[in-house]
């Protein structure tokens, strides 16, 4: 008897692991797809598993096996951008995902910026919250996990965007999507995967910073907190690692805060960062991100020249950068209220660069060129658009210095595409500086609204001293 008692116990435990079916946490109902891919889905059963897919916009069926670490990856084809469907899989237990959607899905990651919410206390979303519930926008809230190796599941569902999911939801990312939606009108999947105060060294896998002297060396200048990683590669790993297998039409990004003490090699780092991403997705998909604001950081010119390493990060193919000096209230407040425009303005980039919308005005003026004219400087701006204006009274922001590296205040003469500066202190100026500050910017901007890039034309070796 107890023969049989042990025998049919057995039967059952093989039933029931020959039967085990899990997915990960961003294959499931409610989700988005990436419209026109062939798009992975993947998880776990037994080894040797057969496992069958059926797809509801085509009928297809695609199969595969387990291998013996119990995992299964098959990829399908998505259609153009519909919903919704279903997902039937059979791996001995069913499963069967309801209401997906297709369309364009995007991250959204960085640090506080990023991370801002209406719990927070950002208050443009806070109309949005009485809309009724928009079913063609999906938001997936990646929680702060860190890990000192790659994982392979998160810890997070696909919800509508509705009154209480929005709460606690990236206020850029949700503007950034609701724009897109509205314009492409396509559901849009948004994944939040930010954590305020994180370094990008985090965000960046641990090999490659630890490979390189110079990155090895400002991670290990970084302090440490009890309230967010700093450590390479532990974000990634729990954050960013598990979703690499999803197919994604891009990312937005608004970070570099945390960074401000080592601007010399944030463009490396930030770059670097940019390709590994690329590298596990096997894709170069669009990567948009969000200058830093003016702020008071602890030494004078450390967000200015952190600024200025994101503006070369530009030059890296496929990038985009929003900015936002004229969006903040206070150079005291780290956390600048206005997260709508910066959303929109990110979404801009992807509506025009991307999915090739035309009418756009979405770069901001940048200067090209710049020529010494005896006692003025002229300098060229290239996507000046409608031409270009102050904001709130005269020019202002412009510097002017002498080989010595005197510094003195300059007035501005604007044209439709360029700008010519002076000062009665310096009758031969050498190297103009606009906007070059922790916590001054300057005011002008294309007619569009869009504010000129900071900049500055001489390449002075900048003495870190208190920042006033």
């Amino acid at each position: 008897m107890k023969k049989i008692i042990f025998a049919l116990a057995g039967m059952l435990l093989a039933a029931s692991l020959q039967a085990q079916l899990r997915l990960p946490a961003m294959i499931g109902s409610g989700m988005v797809l990436q419209q026109q891919d062939s798009v992975r889905l993947w998880g776990w059963s037994s080894p040797g598993q057969e496992v069958s897919v059926t797809t509801s916009w085509d009928g297809q069926i695609t199969t595969t096996k387990a291998n013996d670490m119990a995992t299964w990856e098959l990829k399908v084809r998505t259609p153009q951008a519909g919903g919704p469907y279903t997902i039937g899989i059979n791996a001995g237990e069913k499963a069967v995902l309801e209401d997906v959607m297709i369309g364009e899905v995007w991250i959204c990651s960085g640090q506080s910026n990023m991370e801002w919410s209406f719990l927070n206390g950002e208050k443009d979303i806070a109309a949005d919250l009485a809309l009724p519930v928009n079913n063609n926008i999906r938001l997936f809230h990646v929680p702060k996990t860190a890990s000192k190796t790659p994982q392979d599941d998160l810890r997070a569902r696909w919800t509508t965007a509705n009154s209480e999911t929005l709460r606690s939801f990236s206020a850029v990312g949700y503007f950034f999507g609701k724009k897109l939606q509205n314009t492409l009108n396509v559901p849009i999947g948004l994944i939040n995967v930010s954590w305020g105060g994180t370094p990008a060294e985090t965000w960046t896998p641990a090999l490659l910073v630890d490979q390189d002297p110079e990155l090895r060396k400002a991670a290990a200048a970084l302090e440490s907190s009890a309230w967010w990683p700093v450590a390479p590669g532990a974000a990634y790993n729990a954050m960013i690692a598990p979703m690499t297998r999803a197919s994604i039409a891009g990312v937005i990004w608004y970070q570099g805060e945390s960074n401000v003490k080592t601007y010399g090699s944030y463009q490396k780092l930030f770059t670097s960062m940019i390709d590994a991403w690329r590298q596990a997705w096997s894709r170069e998909f669009p990567f948009y991100f969000v200058q830093i604001a003016p702020h008071t950081y602890e030494k004078r010119y450390q967000g200015a020249l952190l600024q200025e390493a994101q503006t070369r990060s530009m030059a890296h193919a496929r990038t985009g950068m929003v900015v936002t000096t004229d969006l903040i209230d206070s150079a005291s407040n780290i956390h600048p209220s206005h997260k709508r425009p910066v959303g929109e303005r990110l979404a801009a980039w992807a509506l025009a660069d991307h999915y090739n919308v035309p009418g756009l005005t979405y770069k901001s003026p940048q200067v090209t060129a710049v020529a010494v004219a005896g006692t003025k400087i002229k300098v060229s701006v290239g996507h000046a658009g409608g031409g270009l204006e102050a904001r709130n009274g005269a020019p202002a922001g412009f510097m002017v210095g002498d080989e010595t590296g005197n510094w003195y205040p300059a007035t501005a003469r604007l044209s439709k595409n360029s700008i010519d500066v002076w000062s009665k202190d310096l009758k031969r100026p050498r190297y103009i500086r606009y906007g070059f500050s922790n916590t001054k910017p300057g005011n002008i901007q294309s007619k569009e609204g869009l504010p000129l890039i900071p900049f500055r034309s001489d390449s002075q070796v900048i003495v870190e001293e208190k920042d006033r």
